[in-house]
């Protein structure tokens, strides 16, 4: 080994110039670099014109007057606030933590949510849709083997396609998305009629000792149907503040989500000279939430319950079926994306079927790239816990708290107009590099 030299310099490659990002033509950089910080990270922020004012109430003076051009990026800039990891995935985390808080709250109190609720019956439910044809799987019955023969490996691009293409049933498998809202409706009618049947009373007289709390998630299974996870509660009849009656026992609460699974049933249109009806697949998950066995015989606690419905709030299509996370303007634009075909040919189906004058209500074209399905990710009764909106402003209060507030003498007018999305090729390298809470003029052009 030769002897070290301190005075000896390490080569470098010179750079190039031309790659780099510049900023010369920003007047702060470092407040700059501080408008970024305030994005923590998000990835499409959106850009906002406009301009703040303070003025004194009494005199009337003009105390300051902030301008967006005046930033350092020249515009405010605020979270896109977008849920799907693929979009932006700060926003994205944000959301999922929220939906946490959202979910746990409903399982073991907080949030203005009393800690009895923990004590209630809670299940969690998982509602499938039917099969429109076999596809390739990892588990078939109790066999590790496909019904192709073959053993797929986990991320094996096959899983969840067709066995056979030409006879899969799309026609069928996108309009079970699209009126799969519609199913969660019924089932929820069922499910009340059946609480009230085992307790001897009729439905109409249910909400006075009892009411049916949930809060769920659609996911995409891979071969790009949605399923429900829920968890479901059962209150008094002022909902978590009463404790529910005695007759309410977990086991009663499962064994009616079964019951109700099975019954709810909704017709559909008659495409192509067959009648569709839509009901929920086989696969009914029901699984009273307690302190023991949890997937395969793995504790659970209400914290584990809540991540695992948050982790789905984020997710699209494009987490199970590699499909798009955007609207499409024309048919013809698939082209242009690197879809799968299975995913292709249900964007494909949804594309035409929007094309029919009885199916108009579906608005199939708007919601092709989400394969039929129109509905909310996250849902739940006003009754389950907090809300996020609700979270949103205790955290906006909170930066209020910490925010040296304007005299209240102070009187203050904001005008903001929405501007565009996103930031320019060297602003996304900078904030790449950044990260943080509110900061500066960023946060006192927010406080309006």
């Amino acid at each position: 080994m030769p002897p070290h030299n301190p005075s000896a310099t390490i080569p470098r490659p010179e750079p190039d110039t031309a790659a780099l990002p510049t900023f010369t033509g920003y007047r702060n950089l470092l407040g700059l670099i501080r408008q970024l910080s305030s994005l923590g990270g998000c990835a499409q922020p959106i850009r906002l014109e406009g301009q703040r004012t303070e003025i004194d109430a009494f005199t009337g003076e003009i105390l300051r007057d902030l301008t967006s051009k005046e930033l350092p990026a020249g515009h405010l800039l605020v979270r896109c606030g977008n849920r799907r990891t693929t979009r932006c995935p700060s926003c994205a985390e944000l959301y999922r933590q929220d939906t946490y808080h959202l979910i746990a709250a409903g399982l073991r109190g907080g949030k203005n949510i009393p800690e009895q609720v923990a004590t209630y019956p809670r299940v969690f439910a998982t509602l499938t849709a039917p099969s429109y044809g076999p596809v390739h799987g990892r588990r078939m019955g109790g066999s590790v083997r496909c019904r192709c023969g073959r053993t797929h490996a986990k991320g094996d691009p096959l899983l969840g396609t067709p066995l056979d293409p030409e006879r899969y049933d799309y026609t069928g498998a996108v309009l079970w998305n699209a009126h799969a809202p519609a199913l969660w409706a019924r089932f929820m009618l069922h499910l009340r009629r059946t609480i009230a049947a085992a307790a001897g009373l009729p439905q109409r007289l249910l909400h006075k000792v009892a009411r049916v709390s949930y809060a769920k998630v659609a996911e995409y299974q891979q071969r790009g149907m949605i399923h429900f996870h829920a968890v479901i509660r059962l209150d008094g009849s002022a909902g978590p503040y009463t404790t529910p009656p005695a007759w309410a026992t977990p086991e009663l609460l499962a064994d009616a989500i079964q019951i109700a699974a099975t019954r709810a049933h909704i017709d559909g249109p008659e495409v192509n000279g067959r009648a569709r009806s839509f009901d929920f697949g086989k696969q009914i998950d029901t699984r009273v939430i307690r302190s023991t066995a949890f997937q395969g015989g793995t504790t659970i606690t209400e914290g584990k319950v809540a991540g695992y419905v948050a982790k789905y709030a984020t997710k699209g299509t494009e987490a199970a079926t590699g499909t798009l996370d955007h609207q499409l303007k024309r048919i013809t634009d698939l082209w242009f994306e690197s879809v799968p075909e299975h995913a292709a040919r249900m964007i494909r189906t949804a594309w035409a079927l929007g094309a029919r004058d009885d199916l108009k209500h579906l608005n199939l074209r708007k919601w092709a790239h989400m394969l039929g399905f129109r509905g909310h990710f996250s849902t739940k009764t006003r009754t389950y816990s907090t809300t996020l909106g609700a979270l949103r402003a205790a955290r906006a209060a909170w930066q209020r708290r910490h925010t040296p507030p304007p005299s209240p003498t102070t009187f203050v007018i904001a005008h903001w107009a929405y501007d565009g999305t996103g930031l320019t090729p060297d602003l996304e390298h900078l904030a790449a590099l950044i990260g943080g809470g509110p900061t500066g003029e960023q946060e006192v052009a927010t406080r309006a």
